[in-house]
């Protein structure tokens, strides 16, 4: 993620800023990437304090407006688990806007979202037909470290969950065609056997032994949606955290001399997550001085680098259907 300049003084803003260090109002422009001075604000500034332009007063901004419904006031927690959520959405909707996913400029379906608080039972996160299912309750960070213990999975966070859901609601839409669906099968495997069967099978027998060598994550090894959803996770985590490095300042030998590289802008893959696993490696080093988890758990294989070349290629070109 950019970092951004203050329109109306010195100074730096970062992505969920509302105001700047005088406490000038801003908001942010997604379509020019850049914060104005000015309304009309997003009209879930002051609910769930959303900082995004919308297109005319008292309207939603472009992200609030893919949330058809929103999680039961009354159920505890709800609305500040919600502005948590939404936080999170925008964040990856304009990672992916860097790839003009869901901008004007793509001529498909933007995703929809039914953002629900949890009651007596959890609510199951998915996505089914362009619909995206959130558990807001997943934004706070004790019942998010319960379920992560629980399910042995090293990364769980609500920027975490808003990357896979997507993108199955990415798969969706790559999937209307055919020399996707071709490539996707000898890259993957067939997304046609049995989801549910899959699932089972996962969840009480576990993952296969060599899965390290294969897939992403234990998860990624259920099914070849699983595959997909969590390569494409993946790829936006290392991608925003060496852009989130660049735009910070800081420097590796591995970062091209070009003052103007830009992660997303990059087509090569295998260079791309070059440099990403150096960052990474550097900021996991970071977070052990402080007896903190690795930002970024994982090992690369020679195979989910290929999975990570071909989920690369698609998402650059994927939004404009070049």
């Amino acid at each position: 993620m950019r970092v951004f300049s203050n329109p109306v003084g010195a100074g730096s803003l970062w992505f969920d800023n509302l105001v700047t260090a005088d406490s000038v109002p801003v908001a942010y422009d997604p379509q020019a990437r850049a914060f104005i001075p000015m309304p009309p604000f997003c009209a879930n500034r002051d609910v769930i304090g959303c900082n995004w332009i919308a297109p005319n007063e008292g309207e939603f901004c472009r992200a609030c407006a893919m949330t058809a419904l929103a999680p039961d006031p009354e159920i505890p927690d709800a609305i500040p688990n919600w502005a948590l959520t939404e936080a999170a959405k925008r964040w990856v909707i304009d990672n992916l806007g860097r790839w003009h996913w869901f901008r004007p400029e793509d001529p498909g379906t933007p995703p929809t979202f039914h953002m629900l608080a949890e009651g007596a039972t959890p609510v199951p996160m998915g996505h089914v037909g362009g619909v995206v299912t959130i558990s807001v309750a997943e934004a706070d960070p004790v019942l998010s470290t319960t379920r992560r213990e629980a399910l042995e999975e090293p990364y769980r966070t609500m920027i975490g969950h808003m990357r896979h859901e997507i993108a199955h609601m990415l798969w969706w839409r790559l999937s209307l065609r055919e020399d996707f669906l071709n490539a996707f099968r000898e890259a993957f495997g067939d997304e046609r056997a049995d989801y549910t069967e899959a699932l089972k099978h996962h969840y009480h027998e576990g993952p296969p032994e060599d899965w390290r060598a294969h897939y992403v994550s234990t998860y990624a090894s259920a099914h070849p949606h699983e595959d997909w959803a969590e390569t494409v996770s993946h790829l936006l985590h290392l991608t925003d955290i060496t852009d989130s490095f660049v735009a910070s300042g800081m420097d590796l030998p591995e970062l091209p001399r070009d003052q103007k590289w830009d992660a997303y802008a990059e087509p090569d893959a295998e260079r791309l997550i070059h440099i990403a696993t150096a960052v990474v490696a550097g900021v996991n080093n970071v977070n052990r001085s402080m007896g903190l988890s690795d930002v970024y758990p994982f090992v690369l294989t020679e195979v989910t680098l290929q999975k990570l070349d071909f989920v690369h290629g698609w998402l650059r070109r994927g939004a404009l259907g070049l």
